[in-house]
C-alpha cells in the first residue's frame, strides 16, 4: 500500500506567526501558474526554468515575508522528493524496460502481431478494454502504460489511428482497471487517509468509474468510425516485414511480458516486477535474438543505458522503435525533481494547508462539498505535482466538514480518487503528466483532448454531489436519494 513518509502540515500544525493569510498564500500560486504562462506558452521554453523560477519565488517568500527557516524549507524539499522517489525510481526503470523489450522483439513482436489481429475501426475501444483488464490484475496504471501501453502506440500508428487518440485509449483503460484494483497504491492511500474499508472504497467508486468507461468506449468507437481512414494498401505487409527483416519474432520474445506481468499478479510491487523485466528482456535479447556471446552481453547492457536506434526499411518503425534507454529518462526525471521540490516547498510553507483550511470553510452544502473536494483535489495535482497529494491533503483536510455532514467516508474517497487520481495525467509538469508523456511519446497537451475518463470522471463526481445520487451518510446503509441533497442545500 502507498504511504507518505510524512504527515502534511494541517492549518493548525503552522504556528502563527509563520502562518501566511490567504492572500499571502495565493502569491507563490499566483507566481507559479503566471511563471508556467509565460514561460511555457508565450516563450515556448520547457516546464523546468518555470518551475525554477517558481522554486526561487516560493522561497523568497517563504523566508522573508512568512518567517519560515531556510532549513525547514530544505526539509519540506527533501520530503517532496522522497514523496516521489518510487515515481523516479520507476521512470529510470521503466525507460531501460522499453529499451531492453524493444532490442529483444518483444514490442516489435506485440506491434507485429498486434496489426494481423485488430482493425481501425475497433482499435480504439479494444485499446482501452485491455488496458482496463491489465491494470485491474496488476494494480498499476503506470506498469501498463510502461509496457502494452507503448506496443499499443506502434500498433496504432500502423493501423492510422492518430498517437494522440491511442494514448488517451490507453490512459482511460489504464486509469479505469487502477481505480478499481485493490492492489491499486493510489486505490489504498486513499481508503487509509479517509478512514475508509478498502472494498467498501473500491464498490463506491465502481458506478461513477463504470459508466465513464462506458462512455469513452462509446467515443472511442466514434472516433474509430470517423476519424480513421482506410489504411494505405499493402502498409501492414511493409511494416510487418521491416520488423521480421531485423527482428526475430517467435513466442519466446514474449518471456519478459510473461515475467514481469506474472510477478505482478503473483503481488510484487512495481519497481521490483518492472526491474526484473529489465532483466528478462536483457536475457531474452540475447537468446531470442541470436547473441549469445560477451559481445552480445555487452550489447544489451548498452541499450539498457543508451536505448535503441533500430534501422529498418520503414521510416515509421524506425521512429516507433527508437528509445532513449536509462539516458534518455533524464529529461524526464529533472522535470518531475523539480515539480516534487516545488510542491515539497508549498506544503512546507504551509501554502497547501492554508489553502485547504480556507475552502473547507466555504463549503457547506452536499454539493458544495464535493465540488470543493474535487477542487481541491485537482488542485493539488497542479501545485504539488503529484497524484499521492492530490489523495492526502483533501483526503485529511476535508474529513472534518464530512464528519460534521454526517457523510460517510466513502463519500471523501471516492471524491479524491475521481478528481484526484485520474485528473493527474493532464497536468503537464505533474509526475503522472510528464510520466505518460514520457514512455507513451505524446505531448500531454495532445493526448488530453482524448483522455476521456480524466475528463469524464469529476464531472460524474458533480452530478453527484448535485443530485444527491450515491451520496451515503453515515447513519444508513444505502444510498441517499435528491431529497437529502436538497434538504442539505436548503438548510445552507
Amino acid at each position: 500500500m502507498a504511504s507518505l513518509s510524512f504527515e502534511p502540515l494541517a492549518y493548525d500544525d503552522i504556528p502563527e506567526d509563520e502562518r501566511p493569510s490567504l492572500g499571502q498564500a495565493l502569491v507563490p500560486v499566483v507566481g507559479m501558474l503566471l511563471f508556467l504562462s509565460v514561460g511555457a506558452i508565450w516563450l515556448e521554453l520547457d516546464a523546468h526554468m518555470p518551475l525554477l523560477w517558481g522554486i526561487v519565488l516560493t522561497g523568497l517568500v517563504g523566508r522573508f515575508w512568512y518567517g519560515v527557516s531556510w532549513q525547514r524549507m530544505y526539509e519540506g524539499i527533501v520530503d517532496g522528493l522522497r514523496m516521489g522517489m518510487q515515481a523516479i525510481l520507476i521512470l529510470f526503470i521503466i525507460y531501460m524496460l522499453i529499451a531492453t523489450w524493444t532490442d529483444a522483439g518483444t514490442i516489435p513482436g506485440l506491434i507485429y502481431y498486434g496489426l494481423e489481429l485488430l482493425s481501425p475501426t475497433i482499435f480504439l475501444p479494444v485499446t482501452a478494454l485491455l488496458a482496463t483488464g491489465v491494470a485491474f490484475a496488476v494494480g498499476s496504471s503506470w506498469t501498463t502504460a510502461g509496457t502494452l501501453g507503448v506496443a499499443f502506440i506502434g500498433i496504432g500508428s500502423g493501423l492510422g489511428v492518430p498517437e494522440p487518440m491511442t494514448a488517451g485509449a490507453v490512459l482511460t483503460g489504464a486509469y479505469t482497471g487502477d481505480k478499481i484494483s485493490p492492489l491499486s497504491d493510489t486505490t489504498n492511500l486513499a481508503s487509509a487517509v479517509t478512514n475508509t474499508d478498502l472494498y467498501t472504497h473500491i464498490r463506491t467508486m465502481r458506478v461513477g468509474t463504470g459508466i465513464a468507461l462506458l462512455i469513452s468506449l462509446v467515443l472511442y468507437s466514434y472516433l474509430g468510425l470517423s476519424a480513421t481512414g482506410g489504411i494505405p494498401a499493402g502498409r501492414v505487409g511493409e511494416i510487418q516485414n521491416a520488423i521480421v527483416s531485423t527482428y526475430s519474432v517467435s513466442p519466446l520474445v514474449f518471456l519478459p511480458l510473461v515475467v514481469t506481468f506474472g510477478l505482478a499478479l503473483y503481488g510484487l510491487p512495481a519497481l521490483p516486477s518492472l526491474t526484473a523485466g529489465v532483466f528478462a528482456g536483457a536475457f531474452t535479447s540475447m537468446v531470442a535474438q541470436n547473441r549469445l556471446s560477451l559481445e552480445g552481453f555487452i550489447h544489451v547492457w548498452e541499450v539498457a543505458q543508451n536505448g535503441t536506434a533500430p534501422e529498418t526499411s520503414v521510416d515509421l518503425v524506425n521512429s516507433l522503435l527508437e528509445t532513449g534507454g536509462l539516458i534518455g529518462s533524464s529529461w524526464t526525471i529533472t522535470i518531475v525533481v523539480a515539480a516534487l521540490a516545488l510542491g515539497g516547498l508549498l506544503e512546507r510553507t504551509g501554502v497547501l494547508a492554508v489553502l485547504a483550511y480556507h475552502l473547507s470553510k466555504s463549503l457547506h452544502s452536499v454539493a458544495g462539498i464535493t465540488a470543493g473536494t474535487a477542487v481541491s483535489a485537482f488542485g493539488m495535482n497542479v501545485l504539488a505535482a503529484e497524484q499521492y497529494m492530490s489523495i492526502v491533503v483533501p483526503g485529511m483536510s476535508l474529513r472534518g466538514i464530512y464528519d460534521e455532514k454526517n457523510l460517510d467516508s466513502r463519500n471523501l474517497s471516492r471524491a479524491v480518487e475521481a478528481a484526484g487520481t485520474t485528473t493527474s495525467a493532464l497536468i503537464p509538469w505533474n509526475a503522472g503528466g510528464v510520466y505518460m508523456a514520457g514512455v507513451l511519446g505524446v505531448p500531454t497537451l495532445e493526448y488530453a483532448p482524448y483522455y476521456f475518463l480524466g475528463l469524464i470522471s469529476p464531472f460524474i463526481l458533480l452530478f453527484m454531489g448535485v443530485t444527491g445520487w450515491r451520496i451515503t451518510y453515515q447513519d444508513e446503509d444505502t444510498t441517499a436519494g435528491i431529497r437529502g441533497a436538497v434538504k442539505s442545500i436548503g438548510d445552507d
